[in-house]
């Protein structure tokens, strides 16, 4: 301690120099000055920069704290929206199976439907076909009756006298005659 109080009077004595030099002499310099610098920064920089490595070693271990409970809370909230993923994944397959099923359902009435209302229309044109094959064939009677009709009528009376036509009327009358008895 005694050569630091040695350092410090003799600084007084010496003169000041007008001009800036280098001092090349090492030993006589920096050993000097660093042995002051670092027995200052020992004495009373100790105290402080314990209490600056504790308060950053403070700060450090509670961020490390916030980063952990931070890390579980989205750690859970992770597991949650997979669960729940989970959940809408499921529910969407259900409600596709469910829509397919509906639509196979839906399919299958639609071709019953339409094989039924085609069954009808196939019904309905044999019906309306006998129809007309049936009032075709009595229009084809009826001329055949009214030309035969007409043919009969026309030979009767061509071929038919008075005589022959009262003989003929007779014997129908007779004939009817002998079917009441």
């Amino acid at each position: 301690m005694k050569n630091i109080t040695d350092f410090f009077v003799s600084l007084g004595y010496w003169p000041s120099a007008g001009s800036f030099g280098f001092n090349t002499d090492i030993l006589a310099t920096n050993p000097i000055n660093l042995s002051v610098v670092l027995g200052v920064l020992i004495f009373f920089g100790k105290g402080v920069l314990n209490d600056l490595l504790d308060n950053r070693k403070q700060r450090i271990l509670s961020t490390i704290r916030n980063s952990e409970e931070l890390r579980k809370g989205a750690i859970e909230q992770l597991e949650r929206a997979r669960a729940r993923l989970r959940k809408v994944e499921i529910e969407a397959d259900e409600y596709r199976m469910n829509g397919y099923s509906e639509i196979e359902r839906e399919k299958v009435n639609l071709i019953n439907a339409t094989c039924d209302s085609l069954e009808r229309l196939e019904n309905y044109k044999n019906e309306t076909l006998h129809f007309e094959q049936q009032r075709a064939i009595n229009q084809v009677r009826q001329r055949v009756f009214q030309q035969a009709l007409q043919g009969a009528l026309g030979t009767l009376n061509s071929c038919l006298n008075s005589e022959l036509h009262f003989r003929t009327v007779s014997a129908n009358i007779g004939t009817l005659g002998a079917m009441e008895k």
